[in-house]
């Protein structure tokens, strides 16, 4: 099938064989003539690229036929069972493709158990989720997980199946009903690199059943798995060494790349594409508005390689996006490669993920804030920020997940700094053990070897206020305070959707008794998975002294404020960026600008005042007299504007 000369008329006289199997689907599914004729019309234009893709991962195969047709009755009878208020947003999002794009897009993320203990509770939460501010919240996994540990919900053993102690299906399908009325899109997890070692395909594989022993990679003694071990890194190097694990029952090798319960599946085989494409059309139809694609880095494997980042795995990807076109076209793709920056932008497109995390942009700004320069940031910002049309970042700060230190070494060379030691002195900034830190984090994956290591711990805790509430000292928490909000300030402006990890708006501190849950024990992340503290909400609580609710209060209150103009702010939709040019290392300064609306953001991450002149913010704005929006200041530029220790502002002409 590669070798075919001609393939887009091998395409269309493959749509033409297709055909009658299509309208036999139709005829027995009892499908009306405008549900037929909206995929059809949608399938003529897909389909050239969906061969394509799907001819350069499996062309080679003798059964390609039977399973591009097997593919394709999947979506088209995931179309058909669509509810039909997702039909309805489905054509208005066709018609309306940047919605995402928009200003007032800004996101929340949780986990429910930790948030509102099931999904009931959660529903009665959607008031303080608009009462915030989001227009978007991702539910961390919630899906049926194998006992113990599980990777905080990423061992999936059902993709159709809530967890129980969260609720169930109908729940969620609830819970996203209640979200869209509220105007709050809902986003899970696609788990799609990985299952569970009790998932039913697992549980066969381990039966003996050799057709679910080809969903996966398993080999009878070390020859393979040594092979391919010569290319390949350790992601979890304390937890175990290597990327297989021997089953004592099958006595064989399975492909681990995370943990030894989670299973890597072969998208070699394309029984397992369209298995997983399935998966991924059911979560779609309980109301879910984007698909956070996990670990899109490793999906294909290839000897002699990394196993990361192979054009296959992108190959895959635009399968998906080009199948979801289909069956759910209102649906988007969110990409989660923390990865090289290089390696980032290669999976944002409007025909792969038109989202995507911003790690590096996440890893700078806790930089600039360890060295109180911004020369770094503005060396990657220079040419990293912009993205194809019709795409955008999630600008986020604090995750579920570690922070890792992903600026490129190349950016770094240019304004002086040798990358490998930076990442040592953030990673003993960032755990406390540099002189002068302000932060309290923990070690996450620290690779003795290599030594390659990422940061734990909350918002809150890394920016000083577990440290300052520690000493009681009021000038310490000023600045923790200070920092955090400056740090909204800039994810809310500078281009993309701000993410806040819920319970940053209220400054929630480390939770050190994770250690007490053997499954979570050896796992540093929980230290930033606290339970949401819900006294802070309550005007008097035993457990809350007036200082503490007046520091918590401080925080919601600004980032509330911040969320509430950002939504009346035009500039600050889409990713047209600009720098200001500065000659003053601790500050941070661009320019947003849509139409005829401009905001000019400034941000010092220094411990003192810092003089910004007022010729260049002129220049930059093109006016004389600008207002902060967020202190309601207001600034004549024939003066040097004056910043206060870890100030932002957002400056538009008056």
């Amino acid at each position: 099938m590669n070798n075919l000369l001609d393939v887009p008329t091998e395409a269309l006289l493959t749509r033409r064989r297709l055909q009658p199997r299509l309208e036999a689907l139709w005829e027995s599914t009892g499908a009306d003539e405008v549900i037929v004729e909206e995929f059809e019309t949608r399938l003529d234009e897909v389909w050239p690229r969906l061969f394509r893709l799907l001819l350069e991962l499996y062309g080679d195969r003798y059964d390609f036929f039977y399973h591009l047709e097997q593919i394709l009755q999947t979506a088209a009878q995931s179309w058909v069972e669509r509810p039909d208020d997702l039909k309805k947003l489905d054509r208005h999002r066709i018609y309306e493709e940047d919605w995402f794009r928009s200003e007032k897009m800004v996101g929340g993320a949780l986990y429910v158990d930790l948030f509102s203990e099931n999904l009931g509770k959660l529903r009665q939460s959607i008031s303080y989720f608009k009462d915030l501010g989001l227009s978007y919240l991702h539910l961390m996994p919630l899906f049926a997980v194998r006992p113990g540990d599980n990777d905080g919900g990423y061992a999936i053993s059902n993709y159709r199946s809530v967890d129980p102690r969260l609720g169930t299906i109908d729940d969620l399908r609830d819970l996203g009903r209640d979200l869209r009325e509220s105007g709050i899109s809902l986003v899970l997890d696609f788990v799609f690199n990985h299952t569970s070692d009790d998932h039913e395909w697992a549980q066969k594989a381990q039966g003996g059943d050799p057709e679910f022993q080809q969903y996966y990679y398993i080999y009878p003694d070390r020859t393979m798995p040594d092979q391919y071990e010569r290319t390949l890194r350790e992601i979890f190097p304390t937890v175990r060494r290597g990327n297989f694990t021997w089953h004592d029952g099958m006595q064989q090798w399975v492909w681990t790349t995370f943990n030894s319960y989670q299973w890597d599946l072969r998208y070699t085989n394309p029984a397992v594409f369209r298995a997983m494409l399935g998966e991924m059309l059911f979560l779609a139809n309980t109301g879910v508005d984007i698909l956070r694609l996990d670990a899109v880095a490793f999906i294909w494997k290839k000897m002699g390689t990394s196993c990361e980042n192979l054009p296959e795995a992108h190959t895959v990807i635009q399968a998906y996006n080009a199948l979801a076109r289909l069956a759910a076209p209102g649906l988007l793709f969110k990409s989660e490669a923390i990865v090289h920056p290089d390696d980032v932008v290669r999976y944002i497109s409007p025909e792969e993920c038109q989202i995507s995390y911003n790690p590096t942009l996440m890893a700078l700004l806790w930089e600039s804030l360890a060295t109180r320069e911004t020369k770094l940031i503005r060396q990657s910002l220079s040419h990293r920020h912009q993205l194809p049309k019709h795409t955008i970042w999630v600008n986020y700060l604090r995750c579920h997940d570690d922070i890792g230190w992903t600026f490129d070494d190349n950016d770094a060379a240019q304004v002086g700094i040798n990358g490998f030691d930076h990442r040592q002195f953030l990673n003993q900034f960032y755990t406390g053990q540099f002189p002068g830190s302000f932060a309290h984090g923990v070690p996450f994956q620290h690779n003795i070897d290599t030594g390659d290591m990422r940061i734990s711990g909350t918002m809150a805790s890394l920016a000083g206020l577990e440290q300052a509430m520690q000493l009681d000292d009021d000038r310490l928490k000023d600045l923790a305070i200070r920092r955090i909000i400056l740090l909204h300030g800039i994810t809310l402006s500078i281009g993309g959707i701000p993410l806040l990890y819920l319970g940053e708006e209220w400054g929630i501190l480390n939770d050190y008794d994770f250690v007490r849950d053997p499954a979570k024990a050896n796992d540093t992340r929980w230290i930033h998975r606290p339970k949401m503290r819900w006294e802070y909400l309550e005007e008097h609580h035993e457990h809350v002294t007036p200082e503490d609710r007046a520091i918590r209060r401080r925080l919601f209150n600004s980032i509330q404020r911040m969320i509430k103009i950002r939504k009346e702010v035009p500039a600050v939709s889409g990713l047209n960026m600009e720098l200001v040019p500065l000659y003053n290392q601790h500050v941070l300064g661009y320019s947003r600008i849509n139409d005829s609306d401009r905001l000019i953001v400034l941000a010092n991450f220094s411990d003192y005042p810092q003089s910004v002149s007022g010729n260049i913010v002129r220049t930059a704005g093109l006016g004389r007299f600008f207002e902060d929006q967020l202190s309601n200041t207001t600034y004549q530029t024939s003066h040097d504007l004056e910043l206060q220790p870890y100030e932002v502002v957002w400056l538009r002409r008056v």
